[in-house]
């Protein structure tokens, strides 16, 4: 027969699914003799079971209740239902992950008319009807949600009747204020139970039915933690806190959980029950003060929270009541803390012997890492702002700024010395200057792999993309959301790490990029079995890839290069070119723009390889959108605007994404990839003949047939050869490999494999070829199919494995049958995904890639992968 109920003596702190976390540790810390008030937890698997079928409660799990209730008065010597040597008990939840506050707690438990008159004849009429009083607010919050305020407004109505507070009541004071209390469930239509069994069935009932309440639900999503587990139910006999002032009550931290500095962290109140450290109702002193109050109560605290810690290994979160005089421990979990603290506890566990290095790379997440090196929003002043919208968190980060809706606007702005928050339906590579200068961006289209995001991500920017609550009208320069209307100037706070906009000024918090993140990445590089370059191409971006640790560079996308507005429009002047006069004259302008800026990327770079992706975009993407924009460009290309609207009108496209791109350009206009070949090695060359070493790695995308790598392929070596002829100099190493996007490339991998030195898997196109999803416009609909289940994330943030891993598997026992040691890498967004890391390394990829600000995080991904296998 299965078991629904364990004793604390039963349980161990390994049976968190079962029992919670709650009631796991409550087993272990008795095991460890620990003074914990006994009790009994009903598990996980009976509030699922309870939840998919109610009548389970009274069929199977009543009847085991009632039994581990008689079990615990035995255990304790009281009644539960008698009136001499009174048992009350708390009820309270304890799901396998720490949930604090998400789900339900009654107090007191047993009380009734009755039994209240004889509890006080045993300890004092205060106390009683104090348990009394907080059990029927309680009861009535979370069994029939009486919010507690009703009940606070009658209490202070009563105080002021009475010209007294609530401690100086009279019996028949006290008596005035139950019968009031339970007044309120008469009015909602209910009544107090007063039998304590029923009370006890009612209370588990609602503790478990709290495991679906709004707010569970919203944090379960916001942590990831899985909606299925269910909450164990913690029924514990009652110590009291409020009994006295020899009494009280507190939660400590066995460190400081905001700088991890290793000293007790909390406090406490004297005759209090534990719901008043955490409510405010009264201002609690800090944990040294009760040496001097209670110095035998805080020598006892001491101790046990040093066992716990050292049992643990781990900072503990403690919660304890004293009655009259005796310390009980009623809860021990990790502690929640800062990035900061996470960081400098996990390294002084390892200085103190307590953890290894290799346990303290498991404790720290990759969210934790992208904390310590991005702003985010003081915790405590976010709450007395006002949350005007949620979208996608595209890039990490916290910033406050003025609103701006165009990239002149933008640059403008930021002249004065103002911050600005570049906001957009969309953004397109002719907004990059105003990107660059802004704090912050916002669009209300797109998704986590559109322009905006990625751009975003590659600079370290936050950014919300798909935040579809706005609506966005640049030509008015407002935004509308609901009732509101915006207008630039107006400031807006934007965190790009939860994806939400909140009026006004937000100050934001600054976690250093210390030593001790140093030190704990090169533990990790110890075990790291991937490398992790950089989605990279300015020098700046470079820069910081490297600063933070890329063994190089994996994807370089040339088309960014050709975003200021010089560039764009020697661009413009190729694509609109009408003969090969203008033909020339435009590659040779491009030539110059990108020379110099691969010999600079190389500079930075070094000795470490590069991956330079060829041109990839359809043409029309280069030209602009308005008649007003087209008619300037005619001026600037001494063209009729009639002429140049006739001639985009031919480039525009269908479907661009299956269109005339990637290497299908490649084809049919050699002479771009040319120059840019010819830009690679003629930087590469001078900077060999400046004694410095480089490694070009040329990358063909979009390729779907052997036939196009092998005949771009060729005429690039062509090209090469003549350049190291011109040059007259030896050959130094290079590669030619290809992105594979496509899932028929996956198919014919071993063909590709013949001809391309290396692959490297641009997983953003592969999700989109294979889901038949735009990644820009997924937003508009992934959160409607999370809330029903059909996906439970999105494929362009977290590999889906299923199809897309399927394909990338077997493209790379293909590729490797072909050429057993080729270098293979992933340049997707899903290159700084932990869980998508984990099955990279599992099916033998040799790298990731990802944006520079995602390499730290990826880092100890790829050796958290390594470490659990």
């Amino acid at each position: 027969m299965e078991k629904l109920i364990y004793f604390f003596k039963e349980g161990r702190s390994e049976d968190k699914e079962l029992l919670g976390g709650k009631g796991a540790n409550l087993a272990e810390m008795t095991r460890l003799g620990l003074p914990v008030p006994p009790g009994f937890t009903v598990t996980t698997e009976s509030c699922m079971k309870y939840l998919e079928e109610p009548s389970f409660f009274e069929r199977s799990l009543r009847k085991d209740i009632l039994k581990a209730i008689k079990n615990l008065e035995v255990e304790t010597k009281k009644s539960f239902t008698g009136d001499e040597k009174i048992l009350l008990v708390s009820v309270r939840s304890g799901a396998a992950f720490s949930m604090p506050g998400m789900m339900d707690t009654i107090l007191n438990l047993g009380l009734n008319d009755l039994r209240v008159q004889s509890l006080a004849r045993l300890t004092s009429m205060d106390f009683a009807f104090d348990c009394y009083r907080r059990l029927l607010q309680m009861f009535g919050d979370v069994v029939y949600g009486i919010h507690k305020d009703k009940f606070n407004v009658r209490l202070q109505k009563m105080e002021k009747q009475f010209s007294k507070t609530m401690a100086d009541f009279q019996e028949n004071e006290h008596l005035q204020l139950i019968e009031s209390f339970k007044a309120l469930f008469i009015e909602n239509d209910t009544f107090f139970p007063q039998d304590p069994i029923d009370q006890l069935f009612e209370a588990t009932k609602a503790v478990f039915k709290s495991w679906n309440n709004h707010r569970a639900k919203v944090y379960r999503d916001m942590h990831e933690i899985p909606h299925h587990l269910g909450t164990a139910v913690n029924i514990q006999s009652m110590v009291f806190g409020n009994s006295g002032n020899d009494s009280g009550t507190g939660v400590v931290f066995t460190r400081n959980p905001a700088t991890g500095e290793n000293k007790l962290f909390g406090e406490f109140l004297l005759n209090a029950q534990g719901e008043d450290v955490v409510a405010g109702i009264r201002t609690p002193e800090s944990i040294e003060a009760l040496q001097q109050i209670l110095p035998e109560a805080y020598a006892d605290f001491k101790r046990y929270a040093n066992i716990l810690e050292q049992h643990y290994k781990d900072m503990q979160d403690i919660e304890f009541t004293i009655e009259n005089g005796e310390l009980f421990i009623l809860q021990t979990r990790n502690g929640k803390r800062t990035a900061k603290a996470t960081l400098k506890i996990a390294l002084d566990l390892v200085n103190e012997g307590l953890i290894t290095k290799k346990e303290a790379v498991l404790r720290i997440s990759p969210e934790t890492i992208d904390q310590l090196i991005h702003p985010i929003f003081d915790v405590k002043a976010i709450q007395n702002v006002e949350l005007l919208a949620e979208g996608l968190p595209a890039s990490p980060g916290a910033a406050t700024g003025e609103i701006v809706f165009t990239s002149e606007k933008a640059k403008e702005y930021r002249a004065l010395g103002k911050k600005v928050i570049l906001v957009r339906q969309e953004t397109s590579p002719e907004d990059i200057e105003g990107m660059i200068v802004s704090e912050a961006i916002v669009t209300s289209r797109g998704g986590m792999t559109s322009h905006a995001a990625v751009v975003a991500r590659g600079m370290g920017t936050c950014c919300i993309t798909g935040c579809e609550a706005l609506t966005v009208n640049e030509e008015l320069k407002t935004i509308t959301c609901r009732e509101r209307i915006l207008t630039e100037g107006d400031l807006l706070s934007v965190d790009g790490s939860a994806g939400r906009l909140y009026l006004g000024e937000v100050p934001t918090v600054v976690v250093e990029n210390d030593q001790n993140l140093q030190l704990l990445l090169s533990w990790a590089d110890d075990y790291a079995e991937l490398q992790v370059r950089a989605n990279a191409e300015t020098v700046q971006d470079l820069k910081k890839a490297i600063e933070f640790g890329a063994t190089g560079i994996g994807l370089a996308r040339t088309e960014h290069m050709f975003f200021g507005e010089e560039r764009v429009l020697e661009m413009r002047r190729l694509i609109l070119a009408e003969n090969k006069q203008e033909i020339k004259l435009a590659l040779e302008k491009l030539l110059t723009f990108q020379q110099e800026d691969f010999y600079q990327m190389f500079q930075v770079v070094k000795d470490k390889p590069m991956v330079i992706r060829l041109l990839d975009p359809p043409m029309h993407e280069f030209l602009p959108h308005d008649f007003k924009e087209i008619k300037q460009l005619a001026a600037k290309l001494d063209k009729y605007p009639s002429m140049v609207e006739e001639q985009m009108k031919r480039l525009q496209e269908t479907n661009p994404m299956l269109g005339h791109r990637g290497c299908r350009l490649g084809i049919t206009e050699p002479q771009i990839y040319q120059m840019q070949v010819e830009a690679i090695f003629n930087s590469a060359i001078q900077l060999t003949k400046e004694g410095n070493t480089v490694f070009p790695e040329i990358m063909i995308p979009l390729v779907a047939e052997k036939e196009e790598l092998a005949y771009v392929k060729g005429f690039l070596m062509d090209t090469i050869e003549n350049i190291f002829k011109k040059h007259q100099m030896e050959p130094f190493p290079y590669e030619i490999g290809t992105m594979i996007e496509l899932p028929r490339a996956c198919i014919i991998a071993d063909q590709l494999a013949q001809d391309a030195d290396f692959f490297s898997f641009g997983t953003n196109d592969l999700t989109q070829m294979t889901y038949g999803f735009s990644r820009d416009d997924i937003g508009k609909f992934i959160n409607s199919y999370k809330e029903r289940s059909i996906m439970t994330q999105d494929p362009f943030q977290t590999l889906d494995q299923n199809g897309v891993g399927e394909l990338i598997k077997f493209a790379v026992t293909k590729a490797r049958q072909t050429k057993e040691n080729m270098m293979i890498g992933i340049c997707g967004e899903v290159g700084g995904d932990p869980k998508s890391i984990a099955f990279f390394r599992k099916i033998g990829i040799d790298y990731v890639s990802c944006s520079p600000y995602r390499i730290p995080a990826a880092r100890l991904a790829v050796a958290q992968a390594s470490i659990i296998k």
